[in-house]
């Protein structure tokens, strides 16, 4: 199974560890793509913080953000997995899974990113601000960007497994899985069950504790009806969502 994650805006600090090696990073394949956005995106902070800002659609309380991206290539790395912050990766607490659970997500986790286009979550990156809603000057929208390198590696990745993308809007526009895997992709929808609605919190909050459950479990189902069997099974409320390929998630309560 591989479980596609969106990144979260706001990020841990880069600590002192050694510097981006781009080489070790998780599907080569995406390496050229990369590279690209990184060369403009280093340039760009560097050279005119005002245009950098409206460019990354930052407020003026994120002015710091900007010098963050110019020190990308020196500054330290963590593994992603300690990189990302916010209400999912806290209710998904990687770093408070047992040992063979840490082994199925670093496996089957993969992060999208403005920046980087997919990671694991035992990649080592630096703290960055760029989100795929992102137009670069020179290479345009990312979400378009991230397509063509997206098509022939992302696949590969899938392998023969489910796809469980809980992946935001903006991010599942940088690839989407076509024909046969999209076949054996299911995208899940957290919602408040007394009103039916989406609430952004909870559901970020319900999706991280719906992988942990997954992780710890060792569940590795094999198609959406064995998912949706295998969620009920750990104590989830599950219905067939309204579009093909989704399934709903209710939730009593907003926490």
């Amino acid at each position: 199974m591989l479980v596609l994650l969106p990144p979260s805006e706001g990020k841990a600090s880069s600590g002192r560890g050694a510097p981006l090696k781009p080489e070790s990073l998780s599907l080569p394949g995406l390496a050229e793509a990369r590279a690209a956005v990184l060369d403009e995106l280093v340039e760009l902070c560097a050279a005119d913080e005002e245009k950098a800002r409206e460019v990354l659609g930052l407020s003026e309380g994120l002015r710091g953000e900007i010098a963050k991206n110019v020190e990308l290539r020196t500054a330290g790395a963590r593994p992603a997995g300690e990189i990302y912050t916010g209400v999912l990766y806290d209710a998904l607490g990687l770093d408070t899974l047992d040992a063979p659970a840490r082994k199925r997500a670093a496996r089957s986790l993969l992060v999208f990113s403005g920046l980087w286009g997919a990671v694991r979550v035992t990649d080592r990156i630096p703290s960055y601000r760029c989100s795929m809603g992102v137009k670069l000057p020179g290479i345009g929208a990312l979400g378009a960007h991230w397509r063509g390198a997206m098509a022939s590696v992302l696949p590969e990745a899938a392998g023969s497994g489910l796809v469980l993308d809980l992946r935001s809007s903006a991010y599942a526009a940088a690839w989407k899985p076509k024909g046969e895997l999209a076949e054996r992709t299911a995208a899940v929808r957290v919602l408040h069950a007394p009103t039916r609605k989406v609430v952004s919190h909870f559901n970020k909050a319900t999706k991280g504790r719906i992988v942990r459950s997954l992780l710890e479990s060792g569940a590795q189902p094999a198609g959406r009806a064995e998912l949706a069997e295998a969620l009920r099974d750990l104590g989830y409320v599950v219905e067939d969502g309204e579009k093909a390929g989704m399934l709903d998630v209710l939730v009593d309560e907003i926490h």
